[in-house]
């Protein structure tokens, strides 16, 4: 067979490479002109190849409204708002010290158990864990999950679900320190693939990259990322610090701005100096949380709710009601007495007039057991809830409903002619 006879992929390459093997084998047979006619027809045709190649994948992208597009899937609950979806990237980041894996700590946790410290899980089979470890000791890793994660999982009811010992064979915890950075990314390539997560946590990104500020090598790694996400079907959360300048809250780095712009999330952790953490969502794409996780660390070394304490208009505290205890046992409570105080018959509020007017009344309910209190009010009638054009969400107690179109369902209806 002569070297003629061969053909190659189309491709960059493959395009000149075969123009080349047409050249040798027109050469033997075609004068000048017939040569140079083939070979424009020949680069034509390939170059139209390629482009219908592109413009095929292209069409495969279109958005149409009857295109069927699979819903938005999330794993947990704040606030009673949806959070942390699948398929899409969510950064935590924050100062250091200031309670970013004890945040992570608390998704991993409520990945084996329903709820924990006022989260929830959306869905009722647990979900699988893969956590890479970056920036810790393999001493640190074991201690987070042994010391922290488990015993966080026994304070929360875990142990009584089905299974009595912790679920162990739903976390992949890797801790790759020592291995070299450029490694670091095709190993979680492997791990997502194989191991096939709902949740992956990566302490921290910027040890995937040498130069947190190199522009290419950033926007390869988030969209590798974005990729692993999609294809996986997991929700990939990134931990990342904030600029060192005290009045700089950005992510850190080029890394950290790709990170901003692609994520469908970004929470802020921070301590105050009372040691009291928060956790605030400060950027989403969907569902705003207003309402900020706040913990601090008991003696055990476990994070617990702290109560909320909402402020005056001057940025104060309100005082402390001594005659309102927490209230930890919420199906115990007496509903209709309890909002009697706050929301009169036939008043209504916008949601976070309630929050604000519920809490400033009774200011030793945590807020976590304040959505819990609204949430079963709601279904027991004791308060309705209605949604006006599909954003706007008022309470009211008595009989003034409004429809979804704003109008008021108390009303007699008018008179047609």
């Amino acid at each position: 067979m002569c070297v003629t006879d061969f053909r190659v992929p189309w491709g960059t390459y493959g395009i000149f490479l075969n123009f080349y093997l047409y050249l040798c084998r027109k050469l033997l047979e075609m004068n000048r002109t017939e040569i140079l006619k083939a070979v424009g027809n020949e680069l034509v045709k390939a170059f139209s190849e390629k482009g219908n190649e592109h413009l095929t994948r292209l069409e495969r992208r279109r958005i149409t409204p009857e295109s069927i597009i699979p819903h938005r899937r999330f794993l947990f609950r704040l606030f009673g708002k949806p959070c942390f979806p699948r398929g899409e990237l969510v950064a935590v980041t924050g100062r250091a010290k200031s309670g970013k894996t004890f945040v992570t700590s608390i998704l991993m946790t409520l990945a084996v158990c329903r709820e924990v410290l006022g989260m929830r899980r959306e869905e009722e089979q647990r979900l699988r864990v893969l956590w890479m470890d970056t920036e810790q000791s393999e001493e640190s890793t074991q201690e987070i999950l042994c010391d922290r994660i488990m015993k966080l999982w026994q304070r929360s009811g875990g142990q009584d679900e089905i299974y009595n010992d912790f679920p162990l064979d739903m976390f992949d915890i890797f801790n790759v320190r020592a291995d070299f950075w450029q490694d670091r990314l095709p190993m979680l390539e492997a791990a997502i693939e194989h191991y096939r997560p709902d949740l992956v946590i990566i302490d921290g990104i910027r040890d995937l990259v040498n130069d947190i500020n190199d522009g290419v090598l950033s926007q390869e790694i988030i969209e590798r990322l974005m990729h692993l996400a999609s294809d996986g079907e997991c929700c990939i959360v990134s931990i990342l610090h904030q600029n060192k300048a005290s009045e700089d809250k950005n992510l850190r780095g080029w890394i950290g701005t790709e990170l901003t712009y692609k994520s469908f999330e970004v929470y802020e952790c921070t301590k105050d100096a009372d040691r009291i953490f928060s956790l605030k969502q400060t950027m989403t794409r969907k569902y705003d949380i207003i309402d900020n996780l706040q913990f601090r660390v008991n003696d055990e070394g476990l994070p617990e709710v702290v109560s909320y304490m909402p402020m005056t208009p001057k940025g104060e505290k309100y005082p402390a009601n001594p005659t309102v205890t927490a209230f930890c046992d919420v199906d115990s409570l007496d509903l209709e007495k309890l909002f009697e105080k706050v929301l009169a018959e036939g008043e209504e509020l916008r949601a976070y007039e309630l929050k604000n007017r519920f809490l400033k009344t009774y200011n030793a309910i945590t807020m976590i057991d304040y959505f819990k209190i609204l949430e079963k009010a709601v279904l027991q009638n004791v308060v309705q809830k209605t949604v006006v054009n599909s954003k706007c969400v008022y309470y009211s107690r008595g009989t003034k409903l409004r429809n979804n179109f704003g109008g008021d369902l108390s009303a007699p209806p008018s008179a047609t002619t």
